[in-house]
């Protein structure tokens, strides 16, 4: 009975997470082999903006289809790596990329952890001096106390 229940509940689950296991482009989006390498370098360029977390080459959203949709056809429109990425870009902000560039909007975002290490550096040094000068004060005191 429970060896009937422990199979039926693995069954469901394995069922649930069926959909999930299936890949997304199971057919070459083009014959040639040089812009189907294309077609996927530039899908794991691109961040699935449902997901965030995710390139459109690993989602399951539906945006994220759209997406490698809109590159196949850019892509067999004649249109370069750079004016892919323009164009998404446009539409979709700098976000769209998985790996933005470093520009003036962003350059806080890239600068923030070095600067706030070096904040912290500095503190750290100042109270590392601020006890030492009153452990020697506190050292120096009494003896020159009892003399």
């Amino acid at each position: 009975m429970i060896t009937r229940l422990l199979h039926a509940c693995l069954l469901i689950g394995f069922l649930a997470v069926a959909p999930a296991v299936h890949a997304i482009d199971t057919q070459p989006a083009f014959d040639d082999p040089a812009l189907q390498q294309r077609y996927e370098r530039i899908n794991r360029e691109l961040r699935c903006l449902v997901c965030q977390n995710q390139t459109i080459a690993d989602s399951n959203a539906t945006l994220a289809t759209d997406l490698r949709r809109e590159v196949r056809e850019l892509i067999a429109a004649g249109r370069t790596d750079d004016e892919i990425r323009e164009f998404m870009i446009e539409r979709y902000g700098d976000f769209v990329l998985y790996r933005p560039r470093m520009t003036a909007t962003n350059f806080l975002l890239w600068g923030a952890p070095v600067i706030l290490l070096a904040i912290g550096a500095i503190a750290v040094v100042r109270v590392v001096r601020r006890r030492s000068k009153e452990a020697d004060i506190d050292t120096a005191g009494p003896e020159a106390g009892s003399s």
